[in-house]
């Protein structure tokens, strides 16, 4: 007889992550975020767990065709009206692309970050105060929206820089993000790729650290990929030139709220 694959997800008590605004302190930092995107990549399992430290694992889904994979989602982003909580009336913008994979803690769901490139000068801060892996690039966002609740009708974002060079262009739908690929529903879905609870990643002096961040329920929808290359995922062996996404989801808008600062785990 036949072994048959896993049914999609896994058996992870996964809290809800959909929770009331929380209050912020004078160092949390306030941002709405513009033309938000997340590209996601279906990887082999073993590929990423080269990239994670002790006490971290891929977490694995199989897909529809019996494949059990990974996932790493490219999340990018204009940052608008970006505060910290002790000067409100000082305000940022600049273009920002989060990498990161989806994995498990010591049995806990979580996301691990490769790092982040960020259009500001600002990007020296964080990387030098609290040793975050984010990287100086230069990212030209092109985008534009149909009316005012309508959906994407043209996003295009070049990235350059020694880090992060990205190339992307899609066209939204009209079809919320549902249920994809390789997840039991709908909610499974949101949770995982949308709302991670905890992140984490490796500091600039090579210790773990660990930050978070929250915001609404977000309101995706799908979108189809023309062109998508990440030089982080293709660097570290995880997708090649002619890799096709797994899923895009894009969003006009969303308010976050990042903890700060971050801590060493």
């Amino acid at each position: 007889m036949t072994a048959q694959p896993e049914a999609p997800g896994t058996d992870i008590p996964t809290p809800s992550p959909f929770v009331p605004r929380p209050a912020s302190g004078p160092w949390d930092v306030t941002t709405l975020l513009l033309d938000f995107a997340i590209i996601t990549y279906a990887v082999p399992p073993e590929a990423l767990a080269r990239h994670l430290p002790p006490d971290f694992e891929p977490d694995t889904f199989v897909l529809k065709d019996g494949r059990r994979v990974a996932f790493v989602s490219a999340v990018p982003f204009r940052d608008e009206e970006f505060r910290f909580g002790f000067a409100p009336f000082f305000r940022a913008r600049m273009g920002q692309t989060n990498y990161r994979a989806y994995v498990r803690y010591r049995g806990e769901r979580a996301v691990w970050f490769f790092g982040t490139s960020l259009d500001s000068f600002w990007v020296g801060v964080p990387r030098s105060l609290w040793k975050l892996p984010w990287h100086p690039a230069r990212m030209r966002f092109q985008t534009r929206w149909s009316g005012e609740g309508g959906p994407c009708e043209h996003y295009r974002l070049d990235t350059q820089g020694t880090w992060g060079r990205a190339e992307l262009e899609l066209v939204g739908t009209e079809t919320p993000m549902g249920c994809l690929d390789g997840f039991r529903d709908e909610e499974e879905t949101a949770v995982v790729l949308t709302h991670p609870l905890r992140g984490f990643y490796t500091r600039r002096d090579g210790r773990p650290g660990t930050y978070s961040v929250w915001h609404e329920r977000l309101r995706l929808h799908r979108a189809h990929v023309h062109v998508a290359r990440f030089q982080v995922f293709e660097e570290l062996g995880l997708t090649t030139p002619e890799s096709v996404p797994h899923s895009a989801l894009v969003q006009r808008s969303t308010e976050f709220i990042i903890f700060l600062p971050p801590r060493p785990l």
